[in-house]
């Protein structure tokens, strides 16, 4: 535990910020000091961050969201450069086997579905052709799935009908993208300090922190402290004391083993990241342009971490190359995000398991909110309020997305999957599903993360469907529809012909210089 002193000391109120300590590296702490840097540049705030390389980071957050290519922007980040420096490859979306039963297949892409019209929703269209009798999956009617599933790529059009409509996201080696933020971090003059934090200094009349002690660099004082120390919440759980959330009664996986390999001889790299769910859990495939990441995610009251790390290497495609990685972890967040003058970002926050790669676009978003209601030196409570009070929104949406998976799914004859089936939902969820099964009526909340057609994803993926459509859609008749739905497959169709692999398109704009095996 880290050992907490008081000191004296305070600014005065209204005093600018001049000094911001970031205590964590790794993904969180260099996409802080990154952004920071760039933002805060002109205003006289001195960064430091402070990291051990004597303590490890998790290093696995490999697959993104979208939302990573507007932090490259905000940052000032050449997008082709880190792709190149981080052995990136495309992500148009994730591939669900067997959630919905042994050998099913659905996808979450990122992109749209269909055209709607006469303000009616397309999948309003949809399902009322499938009660007709035509089961044409809804996969079929999205540009971004097809590219997926046909292993191409294409820079999305613009303008574009809603059926042609996608965004893409970026998988990479975690530990090679932390390298290259410290190096666009340090080069916009963030200092950084090697050493770990042995104490931390409180003021007594304040309770703030005012300094951290580090065994190697002595005592770094601050006005704003980031906490991106990872599950150890060195700052905000520790030395402030704040309690932890716990979720594990709704989002079942605590423990997770993960292991790079090789790509399979011959294979090449999938622009999607595919999710196979198992027996106790599930395992993500993320393929890279120098390896392949792989994980087991599971509940450990349903498998021990040896059965667990044998099912996993017995599934790799190549050889394996690191020893195994077990993460050991908690669903759920701090009570507050921003106590005092500390900030905790990523994992020192809160954590949701990786299904849908969000924790990336849970650090870009909690930095994105601080530098919104960045604070003098008085720190005004309101905006500490405000802060915690959208960031729990935003774990909530997110939580609710990722447990739907699991309340959703068709498998049978597992312990773990029949448990999920049987958990009560918050009354949010309970509602949204409710709304979408009665008439296929989408539910929108704040700070939803997930928007239409990511639910509209899931829903149809795990046969979730109302029996009835919206009557509005009764405006054309079944021909009508049935004739726009062959012409917006066949555009996708020629989309799609058109694209280049993957693999070319990547050695095209962002093959990286070198493709040796990388063990970070």
């Amino acid at each position: 535990m880290v050992q907490v002193s008081a000191e004296t000391g305070a600014g005065r109120s209204g005093d600018p910020i001049r000094s911001v300590v970031i205590v964590g590296g790794g993904t969180a702490g260099w996409m802080t000091a990154a952004l920071m840097a760039k933002r805060l540049e002109g205003l006289g705030v001195a960064i430091t961050l402070v990291e051990s390389s004597s303590i490890g980071t998790i290093g696995v957050g490999e697959a993104t969201t979208p939302a990573i290519r507007d932090y490259f922007r905000e940052a000032g980040l050449d997008e082709a450069a880190v792709m190149r420096a981080s052995h990136a490859t495309i992500k148009l979306g994730i591939a669900f086997d067997g959630w919905a039963g042994e050998g099913s297949r659905f996808f979450h892409p990122f992109g749209l579905y269909g055209t709607p019209s006469n303000g009616v929703a397309f999948h309003q269209y949809w399902l009322k052709l499938r009660a007709g009798g035509d089961l044409r999956p809804i996969d079929d009617y999205c540009l971004a799935t097809q590219l997926a599933y046909a292993d191409r790529f294409l820079p999305p059009p613009r303008p574009a009908p809603d059926y042609a409509f996608f965004d893409w996201a970026v998988h990479f080696d975690a530990g090679l993208y932390a390298r290259y933020l410290a190096e666009v971090a340090m080069a916009r003059g963030v200092r950084h300090v090697d050493a770990r934090v042995r104490a931390v200094t409180r003021d007594p009349q304040s309770g703030h922190i005012a300094a951290i002690d580090t065994e190697e660099a002595g005592a770094i004082r601050g006005d704003l402290f980031v906490d991106c120390s990872g599950f150890r919440s060195l700052l905000l759980g520790q030395a402030l004391g704040e309690p932890f959330i716990d979720w594990t009664d709704l989002l079942p996986c605590d423990r997770a083993a993960a292991i790079p390999c090789a790509h399979a001889p011959g294979g090449g790299f999938e622009p999607y990241t595919r999710s196979t769910a198992l027996a106790a859990g599930w395992q993500w495939r993320i393929p890279l342009q120098h390896r392949v990441g792989n994980g087991y995610v599971y509940a450990s009251r349903h498998i021990s971490d040896d059965e667990a790390v044998a099912t996993l290497i017995g599934r790799l495609e190549g050889e394996a190359l690191a020893e195994p990685n077990l993460i050991r972890f908690t669903a759920g967040h701090r009570r507050q995000f921003w106590s005092g003058n500390c900030v905790a970002i990523g994992l020192s926050a809160g954590f949701l398991e990786p299904l849908e790669s969000t924790s990336i676009t849970l650090i870009h978003s909690g930095i994105e909110r601080l530098l919104q209601l960045f604070p003098d030196r008085h720190f005004d409570p309101a905006l500490a309020a405000d802060y915690n009070r959208i960031s729990t929104l935003e774990y909530e949406r997110v939580r609710d997305f990722l447990l739907l998976h699991y309340w959703g799914n068709k498998r049978a004859n597992e312990p773990l999957w029949q448990g999920c089936r049987d958990t009560p939902l918050p009354d949010k969820l309970a509602h949204k599903i409710r709304m979408f099964t009665s008439r296929g009526r989408m539910v929108r909340y704040e700070w939803d993360s997930f928007q239409d057609p990511s639910w509209l994803s899931l829903f149809a993926g795990l046969g979730l469907l109302p029996e009835r459509w919206d009557p509005l859609a009764d405006f054309f008749t079944p021909d009508q529809i049935s004739g726009a739905f062959d012409r917006i497959r066949e555009k996708i169709a020629e989309g799609v012909a058109s694209a280049s692999t993957h693999r070319d398109y990547a050695a095209a704009h962002f093959a990286a210089a070198s493709q040796g095996n990388s063990r970070a």
